[in-house]
């Protein structure tokens, strides 16, 4: 599929065309990258992922690891585009094992163990708890 067959599939519930022709526009706006053709996207597909996503005008975006496998300076772009998406009024729930990136995102973080919620913080607050500095942090 071609890039912008991947954008219009993320679209696919959507009955104006006129908004998805305006909407792949703006993903295309947003990340320059997509101009590209498919083939020659590499760790960049990783935009390509968001922006098909975003394509379906979601209120809630749920992302799993969106940084892994990416480039250190990938990483920086992605958290600027996860942050720019948040404040378009979208709620993020993002599942992250960097824990440097998922603290500079998020607002409220979530611990899991064995399946159940083992810790709760806002973010701001997560490196002054003993438990989550012992466990996660290394201290």
């Amino acid at each position: 599929m071609t890039v912008r067959e991947n954008l219009e599939m993320g679209a696919y519930l959507r009955k104006d065309k006129d908004g998805i022709a305006q909407d792949v526009e703006a993903m295309f706006e947003r990340f320059p990258v997509l101009r590209r053709k498919q083939e020659e996207l590499s760790s960049e597909q990783q935009m390509l992922v968001i922006a098909r996503a975003l394509m379906s005008r979601p209120k809630l975006l749920l992302m799993d690891e969106p940084a892994q496998g990416l480039s250190p300076l990938l990483v920086d772009e992605v958290a600027k585009i996860i942050t720019s998406i948040n404040q378009t009024g979208i709620t993020i729930m993002l599942v992250e094992h960097n824990l440097q990136l998922g603290l500079g995102l998020a607002h409220w973080v979530y611990v899991l163990e064995s399946g159940k919620i083992a810790f709760k913080a806002k973010a701001t607050d997560l490196s002054e708890v003993k438990y989550a500095k012992k466990i996660y942090l290394g201290g």
